[in-house]
């Protein structure tokens, strides 16, 4: 097969043990991309005067679930000022939704992100979709902060070379 494909590459998601088996055997200089989180609890953080408006039309969001393309987004207010925003993306599998964000650097450190993660979870559940999050595994602060609003780390994204037949 990979002989016949030319792949020289794989990527999987760790949590899918065949994948993981296939990955460990075949390739070499197998690194992390990403780290995959999954929810895992349900949090009831404040909004500390946030208002979340959303900025993708009802039938806009169902299209994107539908062609499993782009999703809802929303910006983050405190006090006027557009402090964040954030959305899910429908690029895989259905049902899941990927929740990212995004804070501005003035209101960072003040809970603002967890608040935007959780309620882009809730979202997500309102639509039928369960939510999802990646991040770097270098980014220390994402990764507390989709902590914080009840995500919990539960596989990697893993790369590999597989060397020439």
């Amino acid at each position: 097969f990979v002989a016949a494909s030319g792949a020289r590459l794989m990527e999987i998601q760790s949590s899918d043990a065949l994948l993981a088996v296939m990955l460990h055997t075949y390739a070499k200089e197998v690194c992390s991309e990403a780290i995959v989180f999954r929810d895992g609890v349900t949090t009831t953080l404040a909004a500390n005067g946030a208002v979340l408006q959303p900025l993708t039309s009802d039938e806009e969001v169902r299209a994107s679930i539908q062609e499993r393309q782009g999703g809802p987004e929303f910006l983050l207010q405190v006090d006027g000022t557009a402090a964040g925003k954030g959305g899910i993306l429908f690029h895989y599998n259905s049902p899941y939704g990927d929740v990212y964000m995004e804070i501005e650097e003035p209101f960072r450190r003040r809970g603002f992100g967890a608040y935007l993660a959780q309620e882009l979870k809730r979202h997500a559940y309102d639509i039928g979709s369960i939510p999802a999050a990646r991040c770097n595994l270098d980014n220390r602060p994402s990764r507390k902060t989709l902590q914080k609003a009840g995500f919990i780390p539960y596989a990697h994204i893993l790369n590999g070379a597989i060397p020439a037949p």
